[in-house]
């Protein structure tokens, strides 16, 4: 149970993050034979370290280093492949691995308690330093998501990982899909998920280990890898290259927006402030500190929809094409895009129809066709927090929550909308697809419309979700305001359901809801993904100034109009109990647990 007192809920932070992990990994490692692969019971890990030395700075503004020591965790004969599920909110998490052999795969429960969440497995990585004189002078463990910043290790492994990029953090996440693909490594750094180390400047040596619990489960060796460590100390003030420099470790570890990683060349910018830090190319100005976790499917630039702690480190999909453009590549996919397309998956293999939106209104008679269609369910809020008006409407207390409307498939949610010339909203419509992802029927649905409040600036679709107070006999006591929502992939919430994307496309605001003077607008919920709004947004609010104190619920109703076409109308709605008190200026929020998540 949480108890928040009231504050001011500060702007969104729209800072991206630019983590990249290289690899160099060139020696050690052999393709298995065909006898081996065959004769394999199961993925074959390793602990490796890709260097025998790194550097790293301490700023003198900010002391303390994070410990990416450049160690990997490397998979051969078969991918390591988990699955973190859980029946509801009243039943723990379990894991289970997918073990391939034979060409068949086949699934082992692990040991209850091996996790809790979805965020990883927990203090996998053991890591001690000791100093010039051998004394000890660290020791922690910290957690490992497989899906973590990756990279191959050998010329003739798969191009592409099917695996998702990072972990969720989501506290009503369902299920959850990690991987090492064959001959492919990644990074243990726990990234922005663990907390620096305020080191002197000198030289260290690292010992990082794999804990016994985990060696024993996967048949990991116990050998440790060693990496010397030298911390040198620098200031921002030290010139250009140590500005660019001290850009990139930030914003490592900086807040994004929620789930994205999968850019487009709206996304340039953060692009460019990517490359001119590696480079040195000019001072750029630190970013701003991490903001309060509230996700993190995947890295990502500002997605608008709010401040969300950084994933762990990863490629992301803004900077793959990137590369493969200067390279010259044509087609997406050399870059690592996706997999193959395929029907009925949870295997990572399913991406989305065309997501680039028509530039003419759908023509023929609109129909609503006997195909698989979106399933929108709501996830509790969270986030939940007292605010006051602060100078903009003084004497006014709101409570505050973040909000997730999600898709259990099988079938994606697709949105276009078209405006006429000169006029202010656009006319939307539903598409549906059939088994090959062939546009079969289209029925119109509602309106889209311009929001130029900070935080927003983009294209509404009217009517997705809606948010009411309800009183403890579940009466209606106050709605709010906001019912206009622009469509992203902003979180991982299933990607065990049937025709789960683990790569969706529109995972930022930049690739999915338009500029203003847009005449057409696609957006896109795919199967797995939910998109979050958070509290400190216009809108995500009651207004609670003459609301006595009490039991309430917060309903998070998806779809209130019934306008979009769905599986199932029944499953939309979803509350989450809080607890009123205070005085007027000074109200209190009381949060119980919602069922086993604890979490306001």
């Amino acid at each position: 149970m949480t108890t928040t007192r009231t504050h001011r809920l500060g702007r969104p932070l729209l800072a991206g993050t630019t983590a990249v992990a290289a690899m160099a990994v060139t020696a050690g490692f052999m393709a298995a034979s065909p006898e081996q692969a065959k004769a394999a019971t199961g993925p074959r890990l390793s602990l490796v370290a890709a260097t025998g030395s790194v550097t790293l700075t301490s700023w003198k503004e900010d002391p303390g280093v994070y410990l990416d020591l450049g160690t990997y965790l490397t998979a051969e004969g078969t991918p390591l492949e988990l699955r973190a599920t859980r029946k509801s909110y009243k039943d723990p998490v379990v894991l289970t691995q997918t073990v391939y052999e034979g060409g068949k795969a086949t699934s082992k429960v692990l040991p209850k308690g091996t996790v809790k969440d979805f965020s990883g497995l927990p203090g996998f990585a053991e890591i001690t330093l000791t100093d010039k004189a051998g004394k000890k002078v660290l020791s922690r463990a910290e957690s490992f998501c497989p899906n973590n910043a990756s990279g191959r290790i050998r010329p003739d492994a798969p191009a592409t990982s099917k695996y998702p990029e990072s972990c969720p953090t989501n506290p009503f996440t369902l299920g959850s899909v990690w991987g090492v693909e064959k001959g492919w490594a990644s990074n243990t750094y726990a990234g922005s998920y663990t907390q620096p180390v305020k080191l002197a400047a000198g030289t260290y040596t690292a010992r990082v280990g794999v804990a016994k619990k985990y060696r024993d489960l996967f048949g990991i060796a116990d050998k440790p890898a060693t990496v010397k460590v030298t911390v040198q100390e620098r200031s921002w003030e030290e010139g250009n290259g140590a500005g660019a420099a001290r850009s990139a470790a930030a914003d490592e570890h900086a807040g994004h927006g929620a789930a994205g990683g999968h850019g487009t060349a709206h996304q340039a910018p953060a692009e460019h402030a990517a490359h001119a830090a590696h480079a040195g190319h000019g001072p750029v100005k630190p970013a701003q500190a991490g903001a309060p976790e509230t996700s993190g499917a995947t890295p990502s630039y500002n997605a608008g929809h709010g401040p969300l702690k950084a994933a762990p480190p990863a490629l992301p999909w803004a900077l793959k094409k990137r590369q493969a453009e200067l390279a010259g590549a044509q087609d997406a996919d050399a870059a690592g895009a996706r997999t193959g397309d395929a029907t009925g998956q949870t295997d990572g293999s399913r991406k989305a129809p065309a997501l680039v939106p028509a530039a003419k209104r759908p023509t023929g008679k609109a129909s609503v066709p006997d195909v698989p269609k979106p399933d929108l369910r709501s996830l509790p809020a969270y986030g939940i927090t007292i605010s006051d008006g602060a100078e903009n409407v003084p004497g006014k207390d709101y409570l505050a929550f973040s909000a997730n409307v999600w898709n259990a498939g099988p079938a994606q949610l697709v949105v276009d909308g078209f405006r006429s010339p000169g006029k202010a909203k656009m006319d939307a419509y539903q598409y549906f697809y059939d088994a090959k992802g062939k546009q079969v029927g289209y029925t119109p649905t509602g309106t889209m419309e311009w929001d130029p409040r900070p935080g927003h600036v983009h294209w509404h679709f009217t009517d997705f979700a809606s948010y009411r107070l309800l009183k403890a006999d579940k009466k209606e006591a106050v709605r709010s305001g906001k019912e206009a929502f622009c469509l992203a992939n902003t979180d991982a919430v299933d990607y065990t359901v049937k025709n789960a994307n683990w790569h969706p496309y529109n995972t930022d605001l930049a690739t999915a809801c338009g500029q203003e003077n847009s005449i057409s607008v696609r957006e896109v919920l795919d199967v797995g993904s939910g998109d979050t709004y958070t509290q400190d947004l216009p809108g995500q609010s009651f207004d609670i100034t003459d609301v006595p104190n009490g039991t309430y619920y917060i309903q998070v109703l998806a779809n209130p109009a019934k306008r979009l076409k769905e599986t199932n109308l029944d499953n939309n709605s979803a509350l989450r109990k809080v607890v009123l008190g205070g005085k007027p200026g000074k109200r209190t929020v009381t949060v119980p647990a919602h069922d086993l998540v604890n979490a306001n």
